[in-house]
């Protein structure tokens, strides 16, 4: 790198851009771009965008700014994760997470978005910079987390990706909606096994909300009661290396509360912008002993695989309950003899039919799928832990 400084200004937001189900999709997503047209931004990472057509317009009114973009596909509806930026991409990459939460559960919907990390590595005038972007599986019950286990694999999985992919890079920013709080296992897990820096804790700003926030328009009262100041679940993390010194020099909300002109906000999350300084030197790493967090991901993991087992015991009972009323059903076509019986059997049929296919389903390849994921993660965790702790033993 050349002895001069290089400074950066990099954006995360969430857009909540879900169609025919968020609130005002179609004037906020024409307000995001309007407001990225008109501002300086030079990576802008992007998160629930699930309309590639929101994509494209976003792309076409920036394209002056930001000529360089991609958005990653993935599962059913794609990945809603995209990446507009004034740096040429050199090369991309998207790893999808094994476990994405459940098909079944159509009203939450995380599975068929097919989510994972995805990476773009910049061409920063002499420097190549892995920009990485997640949004981790969101925590629908505080109190009752069905997706525990789930969100510490994905957060192990990410920590695992940046730090094997980033060799041979000058530096790593990781920007997007982890879904957890700065205090929670899977923010841990991903800044002590990757190194990460938070770009809010290492500037003078304040512990910025972004979710649920009192002042945004799409919080609800108990919400804002509760916590005015909103969760901090969207971040930007990043490292620099021993040739290259990366600092934040300024952390904030970069949008204003209402969408000029209306009474709503550009999404139900707040955007965050940080600025980076690039220079000669040395980054250090963040020093977090993840050792704790390990063991205890581990342990969530374990408890999740033995509720999985007994999930397939109840799933298999289920289905033989269900197998006995079709049986009984077919000793019927003999004393049925209207045409309207006839019809309410047969359409009584295809429901039990199809409740009885769901749930060999769950029992069978859901279960299995579910259960390899969950043994994977354990093992993955238990070999870093070990080394871990041989690295720490031999100095």
């Amino acid at each position: 790198m050349t002895e001069e400084e290089v400074s950066i200004s990099v954006l995360t937001l969430n857009c909540w851009g879900i169609p025919y189900v968020s609130r005002d999709r179609k004037a906020r997503m024409a307000a995001i771009a309007e407001k990225f047209s008109k501002e300086s931004y030079d990576v802008i990472c992007l998160q629930e965008v699930w309309s590639i057509d929101d994509f494209k317009m976003i792309k076409a009114k920036t394209q002056e700014q930001l000529p360089y973009s991609h958005y990653f596909y993935s599962g059913v509806v794609g990945s809603g994760i995209c990446i507009l930026t004034r740096f040429p991409i050199k090369d991309v990459m998207f790893h999808k997470w094994p476990l994405n939460g459940y098909v079944h559960k159509l009203h939450h919907g995380d599975w068929f978005g097919g989510k994972g990390v995805a990476l773009c590595r910049l061409q920063i005038q002499d420097m190549d910079v892995n920009v990485y972007v997640v949004h981790l599986h969101a925590e629908y019950n505080r109190d009752n987390d069905e997706y525990a286990a789930h969100r510490v694999l994905q957060a192990f999985d990410t920590a695992q990706f940046v730090r094997l992919t980033c060799d041979g890079a000058d530096s790593a920013i990781l920007l997007g909606d982890l879904n957890t709080e700065p205090n929670d296992l899977a923010y841990k897990i991903i800044c002590g096994v990757t190194g990460l820096l938070d770009a809010c804790s290492n500037t003078s700003s304040t512990n910025l909300g972004t979710h649920e926030c009192a002042n945004n328009s799409y919080t609800t009262s108990k919400s804002a009661n509760a916590c005015p100041e909103g969760k901090r679940i969207d971040y930007i993390l990043y490292h620099g290396t021993k040739n290259i010194e990366v600092k934040a020099t300024s952390f904030k909300h970069p949008f204003p509360n209402r969408v000029p002109g209306k009474n709503f906000s550009y999404s139900d999350h707040e955007a965050i912008v940080a600025t980076f300084r690039f220079s000669a030197g040395s980054t250090p790493s963040a020093n977090m002993d993840v050792r704790d967090s390990l063991k205890e991901g581990i342990s969530i993991c374990e408890t999740a695989l033995k509720s999985v087992s007994w999930q397939r015991y109840w799933y298999l009972l289920f289905s033989g309950m269900l197998i006995v009323p079709l049986v009984w059903s077919m000793g019927l076509d003999c004393s049925v003899t209207s045409a309207d019986a006839t019809i309410g059997l047969n359409v009584g049929r295809v429901c039990l039919s199809a409740v009885l296919c769901y749930a060999l389903f769950m029992s069978s390849i859901w279960n299995s799928v579910e259960k390899n994921a969950l043994r994977a993660g354990c093992s993955g965790m238990e070999i870093y832990l070990t080394s871990f702790n041989l690295n720490l033993y031999a100095k």
